[in-house]
């Protein structure tokens, strides 16, 4: 059983809609996770706790409540949105903390804008498999305890069923539960500061409530949103709509629909087709942080200096760089070298390097990675497969098996003998290639895999590739032998797929 305690519900009155769940007809479990579960202290799932979670029992000392935010959408600012098919039970009390749990396909809220305020089996079941998949791959995100199914009929071009994901999140609260309080409240600051010592206490508990606790705490979110997204380029995935209202206050990934990986590497790739001007465009994703921040800045302007809002977010890119060189340099085994003449020489045993030194290893080795992605893009290679390959490179060989794949194969020469020079000598190879695997997976959730387990689920009612898959994803750089298939590039079909929102 849950144990819940209702902070939000309780301290912040007017920011949110007390709303019930209606039922699902039919409840079936479609997936669970024992990994998320673990972190609300459940154990396995049982006949009442799906009948809980599908809103046919009230769950004991659960609140139910829709919160209510406005944000900025392709652009564009919408005063008022809201949870429009969310309907959030209360904070589960964890063993390491509190969760939210929240049934994501609960029913209409005041907030769903003639919406039917349910969740169709093939976004709920792709929310359900990404959640988890990112937790795996060490990316920052909200969780996904369940997704249950139901024969309850729903339209969106066809006729489909509705289902419900079980969310868990450290926090629901947004950038855009920020610009509503700011711009809603024709400049009475009260809800706003209300709002942001709330959040300080709950989740930023090392900060104070005061004129220095609240740019430090800016100065966090600022950090945490970089890292975020440095991870999310390095595995080389496109969350599709990255509106204001999805944004975490925590830097974790939030509000999935048309996200996918990267199969073929595309800078300009583009994985929502609502998003005609390629504004979520997978490259723009880093550009995109630094706009919703500054969204946010502005809607935090009444209560915290601009000087000091401005300052946060000039340390943005910097933050970002450092975070997405950390990340890659570690799956190309581009080691920190100890000084520039360490890079030449391999001495490690130099002291470390200065501050301008640094900044030149920094830029040359930006310079080194951006060539092996334009090598990528320019020879249509697959993203993953190509970093796991890494796993199988002698850096002192001449010979490498990724100049197999290459057509041009002189651009990719040129690139390996500076990659080479960077590297230097290595000692124990296997040491470094049992390393590259650790970090570069060998299984991602590719969108043909779960449009796979979405067809069969819809089609013969079998759930049972579903579960395939989430079982090899939670084990993405493990070889798995028999799971080979899985790795592989997508068949045409399968080949950058799009999706709508509404997936």
């Amino acid at each position: 059983m849950m144990q819940f305690k209702q902070d939000f519900f309780e301290q912040l009155e007017g920011f949110y809609s007390q709303v019930y769940p209606l039922p699902i007809s039919n409840p079936h479990w479609l997936g669970w996770s024992d990994d998320a579960a673990q972190l609300i202290g459940l154990e396995k799932p049982n006949a009442e706790l799906l009948m809980q979670l599908s809103a046919n029992y009230a769950a004991p000392g659960a609140s139910y409540y829709a919160q209510v935010y406005s944000g900025h959408q392709f652009g564009g600012y919408t005063p008022r949105l809201g949870d429009g098919r969310s309907i959030i039970l209360g904070e589960a009390i964890g063993p390491n903390g509190a969760w939210d749990v929240a049934l994501k396909g609960g029913g209409p809220t005041p907030y769903s804008r003639q919406g039917d305020g349910r969740a169709v089996m093939r976004s709920a079941v792709r929310e359900f498999l990404v959640s988890e998949a990112l937790a795996a791959l060490n990316v920052p995100t909200s969780r996904a305890l369940a997704v249950i199914g139901s024969d309850l009929p729903v339209w969106r071009e066809s006729q489909e069923t509705a289902a419900i994901t079980v969310r868990l999140a450290k926090s629901h609260i947004r950038f855009g539960h920020f610009e509503y309080f700011c711009h809603g409240e024709q400049g009475d600051t009260g809800k706003l500061s209300q709002l942001v010592n709330f959040t300080i206490k709950q989740h930023f508990a090392h900060l104070s409530t005061d004129a220095a606790g609240y740019k430090q705490w800016f100065y966090e979110i600022v950090q945490s949103t970089a890292k975020m997204i440095a991870h999310w380029q390095s595995v080389g995935f496109a969350h599709g709509v990255m509106n204001t209202d999805n944004m975490s206050i925590l830097g974790d990934t939030f509000d999935f629909g048309p996200f996918a990986f990267l199969d073929t590497f595309k800078e300009g790739f583009i994985c929502n087709h609502s998003d005609h001007e390629g504004r979520y465009a997978f490259g723009q994703q880093p550009a995109v942080g630094l706009w919703n921040l500054k969204r946010l800045a502005q809607a935090l302007t009444p209560i915290i200096e601009s000087d000091d809002l401005i300052a946060a977010l000039n340390t943005y890119q910097s933050e970002l760089v450092k975070q997405y060189l950390r990340l890659m340099r570690g799956k190309l085994g581009m080691h920190q070298a100890a000084s520039l003449h360490a890079l030449n020489s391999q001495d490690l045993s130099a002291k470390p390097l200065s501050e301008e030194a640094q900044a030149e290893l920094d830029k040359h080795d930006l310079q080194l990675l951006g060539q092996f992605t334009v090598l990528l893009e320019t020879n249509q290679l697959d993203y993953t497969n190509s970093l796991r390959r890494f796993g199988q490179l002698d850096p002192s060989h001449s010979h490498s098996t990724l100049r197999d794949d290459m057509v041009d194969v002189a651009g990719f020469d040129t690139w390996y003998k500076a990659y080479q020079d960077r590297v230097g000598e290595v000692a124990d190879i296997h040491g470094w290639q049992c390393e590259r695997n650790s970090v570069n997976p060998k299984y991602i959730l590719r969108n043909y895999l779960a449009q796979e387990a979405i067809i069969d689920i819809e089609e013969n009612g079998d759930n049972s590739k579903l579960l395939q898959l989430q079982q090899l994803l939670r084990r993405p750089y493990d070889e798995q032998p028999e799971m080979e298939d899985f790795a592989k590039r997508p068949p045409d079909w399968g080949q950058g797929l799009i999706m709508s929102c509404s997936s």
